[in-house]
């Protein structure tokens, strides 16, 4: 009697789960739908193109893209500025929300149409509100399908974020500024394996700023780039290094005066 109540339990719980993971895909489908039905009212909105100029409009996935699509909008900016301003905005949060490549060239986009201080709080922003969205996605479907095909390296991970909780905003801040880790595969993972939303956002608001900055001064030269890897420097990549070094700072501090004191 005991071994079949606890079948029932047993199959209970994985049709739960099942059902929950279907409700979960579902939801995401569907946030991608109206996310992509928000991309199409904004590109319906924009002004009327001549037929020369509609093929440049669409996501750049290369720096011709990003060129071809950077002269276009320069000769609609000064008559639709905020159509301009708030394209580029839903543009870039909808790759980042669904980990879609090709953000850095919206970033060198952005320098090349605006000031340097609008382009990089409008990269800060976009790149911390499409990670967040795209945290909250995986939050609501990635742990599910961790912790059902990979329970032992979940619960690892998990043990690994609770030793280090109290430095998790230097740890971000430190990936975000570093190569070490694709910023999509940190937005996927980070709340799979435990890390709250508020270092994770807060961390990428401040994390992306330098490397920002980098692409936002290559996109004044836009004309001149032929490829995505010419906006990074020697120089760039060192100083680079050093804020994520700088991040780590206070950790090490804390470490010292922990092992001082006990």
């Amino acid at each position: 009697m005991a071994i079949q109540t606890s079948t029932n339990a047993v199959e209970s719980r994985k049709m739960n789960d099942e059902t929950s993971t279907r409700r979960a895909i579902l939801t995401v489908s569907l946030v991608f739908v109206v996310s992509l039905t928000a991309l199409s009212y904004v590109y319906m909105s924009f002004p009327e193109l001549a037929e020369e100029e509609k093929q440049y409009m669409k996501l750049p996935f290369h720096i011709e893209d990003a060129k071809n699509l950077g002269k276009l909008l320069g000769r609609y900016k000064d008559l639709y500025y905020f159509e301009v301003l708030a394209g580029l905005f839903i543009t870039y949060i909808f790759l980042q929300t669904f980990a879609i490549p090709g953000s850095i060239f919206l970033s060198i986009l952005s320098g090349f149409l605006f000031p340097f201080p609008i382009a990089l709080l409008l990269v800060c922003t976009c790149s911390a509100v499409g990670a967040t969205l795209c945290y909250l996605l995986s939050s609501l479907l990635g742990r599910k399908l961790l912790y059902r095909y990979f329970p032992e390296k979940a619960n690892e991970w998990t043990v690994m974020v609770s030793k280090h909780r109290d430095h998790l905003l230097n740890y971000m801040l430190f990936l975000r500024m570093t190569p070490l880790l694709p910023n999509w595969f940190i937005n996927l993972a980070s709340p799979v394996i435990g890390v709250p939303i508020v270092p994770f956002t807060v961390g990428t608001f401040f994390g992306v700023a330098p490397p920002s900055f980098v692409a936002i001064q290559a996109g004044q030269t836009l004309h001149n780039l032929t490829s995505s890897s010419d906006a990074w420097s020697w120089n760039s990549m060192i100083i680079l290094c050093i804020f994520a070094l700088l991040s780590l700072v206070p950790v090490l501090y804390k470490q010292k005066l922990k092992e001082k004191f006990q």
